[in-house]
């Protein structure tokens, strides 16, 4: 995906997957669409692009916080986290939020299914 400017951008664009493996843990797969500019790139006109990127990113099980990260600018354009839990059923919701610097943010629920 190519962002030309900040109306092209859906900050509702977040693709989720949370498996229950045979040994009993859980592992959730997030796919962010995020430009993730860090304000030193210049663009074609040698003007530098805003920087835009997200800021923190919360996992909850159930309404439960299993996973805080503070992130800046030293993460990838369309980040990629994957991450491991005990203790989840397979029917369990598993949300993950994130915020970024200009005040968006998106939040994508998903039910654990086996593997």
């Amino acid at each position: 995906m190519v962002v030309a400017n900040m109306t092209d951008f859906n900050v509702d664009n977040m693709k989720m997957r949370a498996q229950l493996k045979a040994d009993g843990i859980t592992e959730v797969k997030v796919l962010i669409s995020h430009p993730m500019e860090t304000g030193r790139k210049k663009d074609d006109f040698y003007q530098l692009i805003p920087a835009h990127f997200v800021q923190l990113l919360t996992a909850t099980l159930n309404g439960q916080l299993v996973l805080e990260a503070q992130w800046g600018t030293g993460i990838s354009k369309n980040p990629y986290l994957t991450f491991r839990l005990n203790g989840a059923a397979v029917g369990d919701i598993v949300s993950v939020t994130w915020h970024d610097n200009l005040g968006k943010t998106a939040t994508q629920n998903i039910a654990v299914t086996p593997a």
